[in-house]
This record gives structure tokens, C-alpha cells and sequence, in this order.
């Protein structure tokens, strides 16, 4: 009996996976956030007494009467066979059904006939057999012979539901590819509706079919009419898988909800469940699902991946490490999860474990273009540059077929392979004699930080590889001399103190150092300047500028991570300018929270409704007090729709506009950024921050940080030959004023955030004062320059966290930053250098 039952389970379920993609996700939990692909596999989980596989019976009378698996609600729809049925040797389940002999086929058919097991049987128990022999012979996956088999029956009776219906599953499992099997098997599912319309498992089977043909609507009505006919844990669990791939994660949720409370035990909906939660940016929530989905299959490996991937997100290093770790005790192949892993360490700064993970899944699948190109990535990183051309080469040879869309990675490699060979060949070149944003072409530039594909009229590609130019060696902390050794232990100390205790900001302890040495050389540089010292830019000698001081930090961060375009905007072409080049962040888009600005939500919500309020007070003075009263019920940003509706000039979505004052011209103010709401119901809203850089809007703000870099530079010379508090406090003051205005006007494709806060990390240790606070947890610096109403009330708002003390005088005796790393090559061999020893220090 078991034997012949254990042809109809288990059916592929759709299984939402954590998968890496660099494509631009639904939402941006970090700064190359891996997004979410939903892939089809075949996922076992253990069900009832039986050991592995179904129960004994999928119970069910094919007359309509009964439509629910004993013990369980078996994984299944009627002939969707699963491998892993057959992991148990000697089962007479496990069998290979190709090996069957004609005995045992009759055998099996006419056992399979007597248990009324056959769909829509009819009361000739002869019929029943024959029909039988044909479903066995699509379990034994002989597609074309079931297909003929049924056909000879429909020659007899044209309209006999069984063979109709078996024909219909037969063209299906015979493979959708082809689009005629596909056809085939949906005219005949739809005749067995239109001849039985009240079973719903032709609606299911036929969703089946619809939805990998991307008719996700078609097959969302056929699952809810399967559920209105007869609700099953496995139906609401299938509609939640479509709704998740429709990106409506609340309905998703609902369904998954839905399926357990029919069936609580569902280690595989407990997790569909979280990572609807995940996608909408609810991490917490989604841990426990992940965690719950654990307690119900301990050796869950997608759990614990997508517990790993929760953490990461989080920023927390550790526990996403744990659980990555042991999914991989139970499967050390699982290609997923040995990705997903490369890419947290990678962006954690640990670039030679990251490689061992990329090499790894690459020896498992030689093809995949993630891995592949993040190998390329992390030995460009290293300074391993034949190598890392090498692999990025091999994305560049994969190209998409006709009909297919490029990945991601095959758009983005060859700006990577430009910019690697562009590095490589000035790796020996003195930093002050080189500029990346006067040599890289504008067209270049421009579609790299736009992330457009490499569609470049008249590009002259960078030279290759010049074979005397050697890759980057590995160097040992103890290597150098004690004082860099203290240099470099002190950077990671303050690069640190630049960390984000946000979700969505892994710590890179890569980053850490880079900065903090940027912080450093800011700092001596500045000294400098205050003792009327020049800088070298470019082969020459000149006073410093408030763009040297910034320039240092951009140095530093560019090398931090080569797939990142950090360039100056006012640098792009002119005529990108013209139009105008847009930061842009989602808020929330669709469902998805951007957990990163959570925090801030209220803050922003509050500055709308005071907009709203000031534009109809002037425009609309006849709903003011209709649009007053519906303002007192907003506490969050869907409750803004109703109000879009009172005036058809914001029917549709309306913008706010921010202000920022001017400190140089009194009166004056300069465009901030824009905030957009549109949509038309909850669930399906965008919500945005955008700031447009132009060149008039630029010039603005330079002039703006031009008269407070004046008034820096003569307050810093003041102070260096004065000790009076007074000073520093107005030093303090400027330093602050002036950043805010270059958070404000965001003037880099990549990276303004942590660059302005190095320098006000270095500015503030040349005026002889140390940040020794944290950020707080929740708060992003651009953000509170961003939403402050003015320049002082940023300053207060940063003083309050920078705990300012006065700066350690070992600092003074700390050799030069510019001196001790002249190349990129130097440069590279200080970031890539074990920081133990540091740690050993503290």
C-alpha cells in the first residue's frame, strides 16, 4: 500500500530563499544590500509517523468528498513527484519507477485502481485500471507514453474527467519550457473545470501551471477558488507563496498566518511567514519566525540562513556568523549560504576569509556570476590585481542569451575591470600627482555612479596590465615601525567611533581603519594649514582649501571598496549637471520599511504636516479646517493618503520641500531636499527623500562653505597661538557649520556621510580636541544635518554625542599619514593588515 501512495507526495513547493543579487532591492537595508529571490526548489520536511517523505495515504477521495492529507496536510498536489521520497534504502516506495517492468506496472495500476486511488474515478473497475497504468506512468516521469495512453482512452470517451485531467497533468510535468506542453496542459485543466467545477485540486493544478508562467494573477484566482471550495493549510501557504512573489508581503503574511493556524507544524510557512517580516524590513519579527521555524525542524538549513542574513542585517556579526556556521554543519555544499557569507564578510573588511568563501562556491557552481564577480572584487580590494582582472573577465565572457536579462553583475563588471586597471596602474604613483575625478572620463563617470549599463559612444578602455607593475603584498603589522604601528591602532580606535549603531550598517573594520587615518592625515593637514603650511595638489604647492580637507577622506574611502563610484558631482559633465543628478532614497516603497531612517520617520512626519498646513492656509483656506482635523489624526506616513484627496492638485502625490538658511547672507536660503508621497492606498505608497545636485544649486553652497572655511582658517590660526577657550569653542562651532552645509548639499555620488564625519573628527583634533563619544543607536549624521533646522541646532544636537575631551598628546608625536602612505600601494598594505595586535593593545 505504501508503495503506490507514495507516488503523489511530495509536490515542489515554492520555497522564498535568501539569495545575493546586486540589483537595486525592494528595499535598501544596506549600503549593497543582498536582496530576496524567490526560486523554485524541493524542499523535504519530515511529515507524520512515517519517517522521511508523506504518510502512508495522501486520504483523499478523488470524488470530491475529501481534499486533506492524513497527519499533517501533506506537501502535495496529485502527481507532483519528490526525490527525496526515496532517502530511505529499502523502502518499497524508493523503488525507481523507470526500472518497472510491465508486471509490476499492471500491478501497481491495478492496486492503485482497487484503493479508488485514481482522480475522478468511474464506477467501471476496468476503466479504473486503465486509467491507473497511465498515472503510473507519469509517477515513472514516461510523459509522452501516459500522453498517448490517455488519448487512446479519450478516443472511446472524449469526455472522461479522469484521462482529461491526467493528460493535463501529463503536458505539465513534461516541461513548461516548451510553451505548447504549457498551452496543452491549461486547455485541459480548463475543461475539467468547465465539466467538474467544484474540485479544488484542477483550480490548484492549474495555478500550478500558471504561475511560473508569470500569470500570477490568473493563478491567484484559481488558488482562491480551491480556497473557498475547500481551505487547507497547503492551499493558503501556496497563495501566500504567490502574494510574496508579488511583493504584497501583508497579504503574504496573512495567508501564511492563515495555513498555520489550520496547521501549526510548518517549519517551512513559520519561515515564509519571517520573511515576509524580512521584507518589509521588520528584522526583529523576522528572527523570531526564523527562530520559531527552528524549533519545529532543528536541522532547518534555510532557517538558519535566513536567521544569518537577519543578523547581518542588524549589523550584528557575530550571531550572523553563528548561524551561517551551522547551516553549513549540516550541509558544508550549501551553495547559498557559503555566498551569502562571502558577501557579509566582504563588506565586514575581512577580505582573505571573504575569497576562501567565494573560491569555495565557485569550485560548487563554476557559473555563479555573484561569487564570480565578488572573487574579482576581493583580490582587486587586496591589490591583487591579475587575479581579480582575471575573474572579472570571466563575468565579462558570460553573456546573457537572446531574450534574457543581464545580471547585475555582468552590468556592473566591466566599470569595475576600467576602474581596477585604472588603480593598477597607479599604484606606484605619488597620490599628490594623479586625481581620479580630472582622469576618469565624464560619460564614464557619469553612467558608473548612475549604475547605467556600459553603453559608452566612443570609450577608449584604460591600458592593461603592465607586467612591471607588481600586485600588493601582504604585510604584517610588526613589519612596520612601532610608531605606524601605533598610527594604525589609533586609527581603528576612531574609525570606530564613526560607526552607525543602525540596522542596516554592518561594522567594516576595513572601513574603520581607512577613515581613522583619514581623520589623522585631516588633522595634520589642517595644523599645517593654521601655521600658514602649503599642500601638494598635483605636482604643485598652494594654500589648503576647504576640497583638499575633504579630498583626504575621499582618498580613503574610495579604497576602501572599488565597486563603489565615490566621485565629486560638480565633476560629472556639464550636461548631467544641466538636468541635474539626483541622490535618491526610499523610505518606503510599496510595503518595505528602509529600516535605516526609522528613527526619523516621526520627526518627518511632523515637518510634512506643518507643510501641508502652510500650503492650504494660503491655497485651499475653505478645507483648512477639514484639512486640520484630518492632520490631528496622522501618526504615520499611509495616513497622509486621505488627505492627498481633499485638493486635486495633490490627488495624485504631492512633494515638500526643505529650506536650509544661510549663516554668509541673512535672509537667504538654499534648496535642501525633497520628500515625495504617492500611492493610493496603504501597502502600495512611495515615500522618498530625494536632493537634485545642479550647478547652480552647488555654486550656492560652495560660497556658503568657502566664507566658513575663511572664517575656519583665521579662527584656527588664531587659536594655535592663543589658548583662550572662548576660540576653541568658536573653532568647534565652524567645523560643525561648515559640515552641515556639505551634508546638506551631499556632494559625492558615494559615501559624503562618513566622509564629512572624518573630517569633522580631524578638524576637531587640529583645533586640540578628541571625539571620544558614539554615535547614538538610531542616528545617521547626514539625517540630523539633514532634518535640523539650522546650522546651530545641528552643532548642539552633535556636541551632545561627541563628547568632546581635550586630545591626547601622543597624537603630536604620530608620524605623517600623507608621508608614511604615498601610494596607493602603501595605502593598500594598511588596510589589508591584521589588526590583532591592536586589539591586544587596548
Amino acid at each position: 500500500m505504501a508503495a503506490a501512495a507514495a507516488f503523489w507526495c511530495c509536490w515542489p513547493v515554492l520555497a522564498v530563499l535568501l539569495v545575493v543579487s546586486v540589483t537595486r532591492p525592494a528595499f535598501s537595508l544596506t549600503e549593497q544590500y543582498p536582496t530576496l529571490s524567490l526560486l523554485q526548489q524541493e524542499l523535504y520536511r519530515p511529515q507524520g509517523q512515517g519517517g522521511r517523505g508523506c504518510p502512508e495515504f495522501l486520504v483523499a477521495d478523488w470524488g470530491g468528498e475529501q481534499y486533506a492529507a492524513a497527519a499533517g496536510d501533506c506537501d502535495s498536489s496529485f502527481l507532483n513527484f519528490h526525490d527525496l521520497d526515496c532517502e530511505l534504502q529499502g523502502s518499497p516506495a524508493c523503488e525507481s519507477l523507470l526500472s518497472l517492468n510491465t508486471e509490476k506496472l499492471l500491478s501497481q495500476a491495478k492496486l492503485l485502481a482497487e484503493q479508488k486511488r485514481v482522480p475522478f474515478a468511474t464506477k467501471d473497475d476496468s476503466i479504473n485500471e486503465e486509467l491507473a497504468v497511465a498515472y503510473v506512468l507519469i509517477g515513472s516521469g514516461l510523459y509522452d507514453e501516459a500522453i498517448r495512453h490517455f488519448s487512446t482512452v479519450l478516443e472511446e470517451q472524449p469526455e472522461l474527467i479522469s484521462a482529461i485531467y491526467g493528460r493535463g497533468i501529463a503536458y505539465g510535468k513534461k516541461g513548461l519550457h516548451d510553451i505548447k506542453n504549457a498551452e496543452l496542459a491549461l486547455f485541459e485543466l480548463s475543461r475539467v473545470i468547465s465539466l467538474a467545477p467544484d474540485h479544488p485540486e484542477v483550480f490548484e493544478q492549474r495555478a500550478e501551471i500558471l504561475s511560473p508562467l508569470g500569470q500570477i494573477s490568473e493563478a491567484l484566482a484559481d488558488l482562491t477558488k480551491a480556497i473557498q471550495l475547500k481551505p487547507s493549510a497547503r492551499l493558503y501557504r501556496h497563495r501566500g507563496t504567490l502574494y510574496f512573489m508579488s511583493e504584497d508581503y501583508a497579504t503574504a503574511y496573512e495567508d501564511f498566518q492563515n495555513s498555520l493556524e489550520l496547521n501549526k507544524n510548518q517549519p517551512i510557512t513559520v519561515l515564509y511567514k519571517g520573511l515576509t517580516f524580512f521584507h518589509r524590513g521588520l528584522l526583529k519579527e523576522a528572527i523570531e519566525s526564523f527562530k520559531e521555524a527552528l524549533k519545529q525542524k532543528a536541522d532547518f538549513i534555510d532557517a538558519y540562513k535566513s536567521l544569518g542574513q537577519a543578523y547581518r542585517e542588524l549589523g550584528n556579526f557575530e550571531a550572523a556568523t553563528e548561524n551561517f556556521q551551522k547551516a553549513l554543519m549540516l550541509n558544508p555544499n550549501h551553495v547559498q549560504t557559503i555566498q551569502l557569507g562571502g558577501m557579509m564578510l566582504y563588506h565586514h573588511g575581512s577580505l582573505e576569509e571573504a575569497l576562501k568563501n567565494f573560491k569555495r562556491c565557485l569550485q560548487l557552481e563554476p557559473y555563479n556570476e555573484v561569487c564570480q564577480y565578488m572573487k574579482g572584487l576581493s583580490h582587486v580590494s587586496l591589490g591583487q590585481f591579475y587575479e581579480g582582472i582575471k575573474a572579472q573577465t570571466k563575468v565579462m565572457l558570460n553573456d546573457p542569451l537572446p531574450g534574457q536579462k543581464a545580471s547585475t553583475e555582468y552590468l556592473k563588471v566591466k566599470y569595475l575591470r576600467e576602474y581596477s586597471r585604472y588603480l593598477h596602474a597607479h599604484l606606484d604613483t605619488p597620490l599628490t600627482e594623479y586625481n581620479v575625478d580630472m582622469d576618469l572620463p565624464g560619460k564614464f563617470k557619469e553612467h558608473w555612479a548612475k549604475n547605467l549599463p556600459f553603453l559608452i559612444d566612443d570609450y577608449e578602455e584604460q591600458p592593461g596590465l603592465q607586467p612591471h607593475i607588481k600586485d600588493v603584498l601582504h604585510q604584517k603589522l610588526e613589519n612596520y615601525k612601532p610608531e605606524i604601528q601605533e598610527m594604525i591602532c589609533v586609527a581603528d580606535h576612531l574609525g570606530s567611533l564613526m560607526q552607525h549603531e543602525t540596522p542596516g550598517f554592518l561594522p567594516n573594520k576595513r572601513t574603520h581603519r581607512a577613515m581613522g587615518l583619514a581623520a589623522l592625515e585631516v588633522m595634520q593637514a589642517v595644523q599645517r594649514t593654521w601655521v600658514n603650511s602649503k599642500v601638494r595638489i598635483n605636482g604643485k604647492s598652494r594654500l589648503m582649501q576647504w576640497r583638499d580637507m575633504f579630498d583626504i577622506a575621499v582618498k580613503w574611502r574610495r579604497i576602501t571598496d572599488p565597486d563603489q563610484p565615490v566621485l565629486w558631482l560638480d565633476q560629472m559633465p556639464s550636461q548631467s549637471l544641466s538636468r541635474g543628478f539626483n541622490n535618491h532614497i526610499n523610505l518606503i516603497r510599496g510595503q518595505v520599511i528602509n529600516m535605516r531612517y526609522l528613527d526619523y520617520f516621526e520627526k518627518i512626519l511632523d515637518f510634512i504636516k506643518d507643510r501641508i498646513l502652510v500650503y492650504h492656509s494660503t491655497n485651499n483656506h475653505k478645507e483648512l479646517a477639514e484639512v486640520r482635523e484630518a492632520l490631528d489624526q496622522v501618526h504615520k506616513v499611509e495616513d497622509l493618503l486621505p488627505i492627498m484627496k481633499l485638493s486635486s492638485k495633490t490627488r495624485d502625490g504631492f512633494t515638500v520641500n526643505t529650506k536650509v538658511h544661510s549663516l554668509k547672507d541673512s535672509g537667504k536660503e538654499y534648496d535642501g531636499f525633497t520628500f515625495t508621497i504617492t500611492g493610493e492606498k496603504t501597502g502600495n505608497i512611495l515615500f522618498s527623500v530625494e536632493i537634485q545636485t545642479t550647478e547652480e544649486r552647488t555654486q550656492l553652497y560652495h560660497a556658503e562653505i568657502d566664507a566658513l572655511y575663511k572664517d575656519l582658517t583665521a579662527k584656527g590660526k588664531i587659536l594655535v597661538s592663543s589658548a583662550e577657550l572662548g576660540e576653541a569653542d568658536a573653532v568647534c562651532n565652524l567645523i560643525l557649520s561648515l559640515v552641515y552645509y556639505v551634508y546638506n548639499l551631499m556632494p559625492l555620488s558615494r559615501g559624503s556621510s562618513v566622509v564629512a564625519y572624518s573630517v569633522i573628527m580631524g578638524a576637531l583634533m587640529a583645533s586640540g580636541k578628541e571625539v571620544s563619544g558614539k554615535i547614538p543607536r538610531g542616528k545617521l549624521v547626514d539625517f540630523e544635518a539633514m532634518t535640523a533646522p539650522d546650522s546651530e541646532a545641528f552643532s548642539k544636537t552633535a556636541k551632545d554625542w561627541l563628547n568632546l575631551k581635550s586630545i591626547s598628546p601622543s597624537y603630536k608625536s604620530l608620524p605623517s599619514v600623507s608621508e608614511s602612505f604615498p601610494t596607493l600601494r602603501t595605502m593598500i598594505e594598511a588596510l589589508s593588515t591584521d589588526s590583532s595586535h591592536c586589539l591586544k593593545r587596548l
